[in-house]
């Protein structure tokens, strides 16, 4: 982010934190979150508001795991890391239920399951073999040989614990619950790291803190150039439709290999989105918040041909969000190698609500204990990169 000379020319005022989190999201409140009863004075500064990015934007899936099929994630990173991972996204799964059930009904929550459909034969094929594989390690997961929505998609893989929530309500409930304070359209301009304090400024203030956490995600490289080449900022398109009589199905849907997903609001509403491969270039590395009509034209298509029964409901709104694609596909934890102290927490893939807790409280073991990351230490890069 940048922040004119006119904008913040030194007469901000200077304040002291412990920790300047830099995120006001899934990632960084949950961080606030992990950090509230340490006594440590705890700030959260963001260029906009709560949930303003790809946090308050997206689907509002709690869908657990990678955005690859389980088989696949095994051949990809090995047996042990894709363990790791999927126990981690559970635990987050249980975070969000827990943290919305002291929330005296502010956060809507449903445990309603999440479909992984198939578009063809192929990815029919594919969902045998990630069934077979899941239940080999002990997930309970529930194979369908035909589409159990009646909807024209092959078969299903069904996972009874994924869910829905209503994104923005988590996170103003995870900043309410942390005790943080929080300062908001202050874009981070600059962050010095001076031996035992880091020096984090913004437009309306300078903070002087002992650590940083970033938790910038699609815009991580807008603060740093460590993130480049590391995580790709790629943007999400989405619509939902006004309210229906009745919901059409149960559950969240995930299809043609994640491009596609859709599910009932709490107001019975059907949302829609993806169809971002079809227009990759479009939509690949970039950080501009806007509607792609030949995207949204697609979601169109899309909604025509599955959900033909309610393509004449008029769409209430469309909108656009950046998510924050890592390398390899897993989320990133670390410390930048020329900023002592200054820590991150990003790289998402689009599975924010199914990892940000528990790589959030990673990221803080780390910066407080010394904790190895696991699976999502920026260290694994190395190999890629070299």
């Amino acid at each position: 982010m940048t922040v004119s000379f006119w904008q913040a020319e030194g007469r901000q005022a200077h304040r002291e934190a412990d920790v300047v989190i830099v995120g006001a999201g899934l990632a960084g409140c949950s961080a606030a979150w992990f950090l509230r009863e340490t006594g440590l004075r705890v700030v959260i500064v963001d260029k906009a508001d709560v949930a303003q990015g790809a946090s308050g934007r997206n689907a509002g899936f709690m869908i657990s795991g990678l955005d690859t099929y389980y088989h696949r994630a095994i051949e990809k990173y090995g047996a042990e890391v894709t363990r790791e991972v999927w126990k981690l996204s559970h635990e987050t799964l249980a975070f969000w239920r827990q943290i919305a059930t002291d929330s005296n009904g502010r956060v809507p929550i449903e445990q309603s399951g999440s479909f992984l459909l198939a578009e063809s034969e192929q990815e029919m094929q594919e969902l045998r073999l990630a069934h077979q594989a899941m239940s080999a390690d002990g997930i309970h997961v529930i194979y369908h040989d035909q589409d159990p929505w009646k909807r024209g998609y092959y078969a299903a893989l069904e996972q009874p614990t994924d869910g829905a929530v209503q994104p923005v309500a988590l996170v103003e409930e995870l900043l309410r619950q942390s005790g943080a304070d929080f300062m908001g359209n202050s874009e981070v301009y600059q962050i010095d790291s001076r031996g035992s304090e880091v020096v984090v400024h913004t437009r309306l203030a300078i903070f002087h803190a002992q650590r940083a956490l970033l938790c910038t995600n699609a815009y991580s490289l807008l603060l740093d150039p460590y993130f480049e080449g590391k995580v790709i900022p790629t943007r999400a398109q989405c619509l939902v439709t006004e309210p229906l009589p009745a919901p059409l199905f149960r559950g969240c849907g995930y299809s043609d290999y994640g491009y596609y997903y859709y599910r009932m609001t709490f107001d019975n509403r059907l949302l829609l989105g993806g169809a971002r491969h079809l227009h990759r270039a479009e939509e690949h590395n970039t950080t501009e918040d806007r509607l792609n009509p030949n995207v949204q034209g697609k979601l169109d298509d899309y909604l025509r041909r599955h959900f033909a029964d309610v393509a004449h409901v008029p769409i209430a709104r469309r909108w656009s969000g950046i998510m924050g694609f890592s390398l390899d596909g897993l989320p990133l934890v670390g410390e930048l190698p020329h900023k002592p102290n200054v820590y991150f927490a990003v790289g998402f893939t689009g599975h924010g609500l199914a990892l940000a807790a528990g790589v959030s409280q990673r990221a803080v073991d780390l910066m407080l204990h010394n904790k190895p990351a696991g699976a999502v230490d920026v260290s694994r890069l190395k190999q890629l990169i070299l």
